[in-house]
């Protein structure tokens, strides 16, 4: 589907960084314009988890909330995080469901998607591949000049955002 509108004038750009969750999706979305970072907008999606929920409808949900703020922010870009571990393999496959309806959300809006495994994230953020979680929230925070006042999900997923207007920079500074 082409875009309406792109804000990638110059050097600015906007990410939508995507924590996945069949529970709980945390989404972020921040523009980077001559090197300083803003806070567009976050939030999570939360399907109904009750059993007698189909678990095809809640990837429905995600599909439709996350599509629907895509396209009122039209992000440049979005970055997502790789699923990395689960407590057992259903909910493994769950995570991986997830994940691929979120990054068909996006594909399905024309946006390019970047994968960013969790301890990248974290490394680029905090220093630390295995920061805890409240680590990440607090620079988060520190970077978008704001009090973290959201979802550890949402921290997570402004973090992805942010990780990867990091990793543009590098590359385009590496050519």
């Amino acid at each position: 589907m082409p875009r309406s509108v792109c804000s990638v004038s110059g050097n600015a750009v906007t990410v939508i960084g995507i924590d996945p969750g069949s529970r709980v999706l945390g989404w972020g979305v921040v523009r980077e314009a001559s090197g300083v970072l803003h806070l567009v907008d976050c939030g999570v999606v939360r399907p109904d988890a009750r059993a007698e929920t189909a678990f095809s409808a809640r990837l429905a949900y995600i599909y439709r909330e996350l599509a629907a703020v895509i396209g009122r922010l039209v992000p440049d870009e979005a970055a997502v995080e790789q699923v990395f571990t689960a407590k057992n393999a259903a909910s493994a496959l769950k995570l991986g469901q997830a994940r691929g309806v979120a990054v068909a959300a996006c594909a399905a809006r024309g946006l390019d998607v970047s994968d960013y495994e969790p301890r990248l994230v974290k490394k680029s953020l905090v220093g630390a591949g295995g920061a805890d979680k409240e680590q990440v929230s607090f620079m988060v925070g520190r970077l978008l000049n704001t009090r973290p006042d959201w979802a550890l999900d949402t921290s997570d997923a402004l973090a992805v955002a942010i990780c990867h207007l990091t990793m543009r920079r590098f590359a385009r500074l590496a050519r």
